[in-house]
């Protein structure tokens, strides 16, 4: 949360020739002297007093795009922990004013766009190895040296003088005419006023992501939004444009510093509003992790609602997440921060055996591994550490270096190679998935995922609701949300990663930001919370509070299957056929097509074959149904010889 509204920048001289500033209180002032006027809606506007005048309020200087949503239909006991707060009324979900279909486009990861590329949410994760492809600086800095060469967070006093500096946005100023218990509540009246305040602001996101991400913007075109996609030159989303989905695309070349990129980000969007296409800024967000910590400061540089940037980084250095959840005395696995070749026997001291090995600062999960003796230990740190050093930059772009060669600057220079030892973590994984705004959390749902694929901790199965005992949940669902407090933030929507150990519950990361994947389909289905909707209130400063049904909807289950062994794929099912012969198939298809190679995990990071998601009358018979059809579809394998 910021320290004051959030506003636009002003102009130092006020009612001059020069001035942007129009109408309103600001329309007799003149002179050269500059004039820094009380701007507080607060103290200058009357609160509407039913929600009926606060259904009419108008926007000012909205733009004259008009998004264009398609309009295209969806497929259409107690014994799980109630995501909503004690004492919030749970009631029915507000329908969406307009149906979207989820894009299931399929992304080679080895031929993809820079854009794309960025995703980390993509199947198939980042290892040391895959940097044998060229990665730009920007990528390179957010996965391995995170925040990179972004701007520093600011001081207090720098906030509130920028703040000081810059008027309320349009957004805000139609939010301090509305009473805030008319904002405050669960309920349809609320949502659909949120909804109407929200119609026509300009929201800018940064970093489109995969296709499959489409219909993040199809929702904010739904909800009227004059969305402003800034992205690398070579995006597929900069054809939303001409379906007019989104108003504008700016690119700027995303294979320069995180500095550079963040320059021309901030220019872009303080010039919106200048050709009457848009109004000016009234939110930034992203779904891609690779953004966040970019996002988090132009948020802060333009005094819009948004994440502290120290507690960003917070989140994405392992070692300084468990330090901040330490000092807020949760639970914390034992952890050693290695620097040096020298501390790596002492780490295997203090911490014991098994335990897991990664870089401190990364993303995507990065060199993650199970190491179970001294040995081993010092075999995955030299592994980690020498794939890391090995790595140049060259012509903007972060490649693996050639011994023999002079070219390209050592990426060393700027990348943290100190790595994370932690005691591994037994257990039932789970993600908690939380809406928190004005301080607290107003959703908090947990799903179960299946045991990850060691060494190398592979994504397999998931289930929504848990099936795990209801104090079970109780006790994950808790420890996530302290954990995002105890990160520092108060606003936004999360991804948060835990186990329920024989000790008790841990955490293994929070994100911060909508979990990618399955996560939003799980959480409408089930739930019929849509975090995309959740996440931009939460970005233009409207309180969050998500309407939850006292019982689930539609229990899911999904699965991403790795393959079980290396060698060439002979034959995949045919999944157009299977989605037409069954209604309880959310989604089917298949990552590999035959005549790939695919890895298994005795090779090394297994390869993702298969992806499907299905519904149930309950949590474990659509976890069943699954299985079932894992077995009976199989993507065959001929072993490697």
């Amino acid at each position: 949360a910021n320290l004051a509204p959030p506003r636009r920048s002003q102009q130092e001289t006020m009612g001059g020739a020069s001035s942007k500033v129009c109408g309103g209180c600001f329309s007799g002032l003149a002179g050269s002297r500059r004039t820094v006027p009380d701007v507080s809606p607060y103290s200058q506007q009357k609160q509407v007093a039913s929600m009926q005048e606060a259904m009419a309020l108008q926007r000012i200087s909205a733009g004259s795009f008009m998004p264009s949503p398609p309009r295209t239909a969806r497929i259409n006991s107690v014994d799980w922990a109630s995501p909503v707060p004690p004492g919030n009324s749970a009631g029915n979900v507000v329908p969406l004013d307009c149906d979207f279909e989820l894009s299931l486009r399929d992304v080679d990861a080895t031929q993809g766009s820079l854009a794309t590329q960025l995703d980390t949410d993509q199947p198939g994760r980042a290892t040391a190895a895959s940097f044998s492809r060229h990665r730009s600086r920007f990528e390179m800095e957010q996965i391995v040296a995170s925040p990179g060469s972004l701007p520093r967070p600011l001081s207090v006093d720098e906030r509130e003088a920028a703040i000081r500096s810059i008027l309320p946005t349009a957004t805000y100023q139609m939010l301090a005419k509305v009473p805030p218990r008319l904002l405050s509540s669960a309920d349809s009246a609320s949502q659909s006023l949120r909804r109407n305040l929200a119609k026509g602001a300009t929201v800018v996101f940064i970093s489109a992501g995969l296709p499959g991400k489409r219909f993040t913007f199809e929702r904010a075109a739904a909800l009227g939004m004059k969305v402003v996609i800034i992205e690398h030159p070579d995006s597929w989303s900069r054809s939303l444009v001409e379906e007019g989905i989104v108003a504008k695309f700016l690119p700027v070349d995303m294979s320069q510093s995180s500095e550079a990129v963040f320059e021309q980000a901030l220019a872009h969007i303080k010039s919106l509003g200048e050709d009457g296409q848009t109004g000016a800024v009234d939110g930034i967000a992203t779904f891609v992790e690779l953004s966040v910590p970019l996002v988090a400061r132009l948020c802060e540089r333009l005094g819009l609602p948004g994440h502290r940037p120290a507690a960003v980084d917070s989140a994405r250095n392992k070692h300084a997440t468990r330090a901040a959840l330490k000092a807020a005395s949760l639970p914390t696995p034992k952890n050693y921060l290695i620097k040096t070749t020298a501390e790596v026997v002492e780490a295997g001291e203090r911490v014991g055996f098994p335990a897991v090995l990664k870089p401190a600062s990364g993303a995507a999960s990065l060199g993650v591994k199970k190491v179970l003796n001294g040995a081993e230990l010092v075999e995955t740190y030299e592994e980690i550490v020498a794939e890391l050093k090995t790595l140049v930059v060259t012509s903007g772009a972060l490649v693996k270096g050639d011994p023999t060669s002079k070219a390209g600057v050592d990426a060393s220079n700027v990348i943290d190679l100190s790595v994370i030892m932690e005691q591994y973590l037994d257990g039932p994984e789970v993600d908690v998935d939380v809406v928190m705004s004005g301080g607290e959390y107003q959703y908090a749902a947990v799903a179960d995922n299946g045991p990850t694929m060691e060494p190398y901790f592979n994504e397999t199965w998931a289930v929504c609701p848990s099936l795990l005992p209801k104090d079970h949940q109780r006790d994950l669902k808790e420890l996530g949300i302290a954990s995002v407090k105890a990160l520092g933030f108060t606003s936004g929507v999360f991804h948060v990663e835990c186990k329920m150990t024989s000790t008790g519950p841990q955490l293994i990361e929070v994100n911060a930001r909508m979990g990618g994947g399955p996560v939003h389909e799980h959480n409408i289905r089930t739930w019929g919370v849509d975090l995309v909707e959740e996440a931009i209130f939460v970005a233009l400063g409207i309180p969050a509070r998500p309407i939850v049904p006292e019982a689930p909807i539609e229990p899911i289950a999904y699965y991403l299957l790795p393959a079980d062994h290396s060698g060439v794929v002979e034959a995949v099912p045919d999944m157009v056929a299977l989605l037409k012969e069954r209604s309880d198939i959310v989604w089917a298809r298949n990552l590999v097509k035959v005549g790939d190679k695919v890895t298994g995990p005795k090779e090394g990071l297994p390869t993702w074959v298969m992806d499907i998601m299905v519904t149930g009358p309950t949590a474990r018979e659509a976890l069943d149904l699954v299985f079932r059809l894992v077995e009976e579809y199989p993507v065959k394998v001929r072993a490697s010889c």
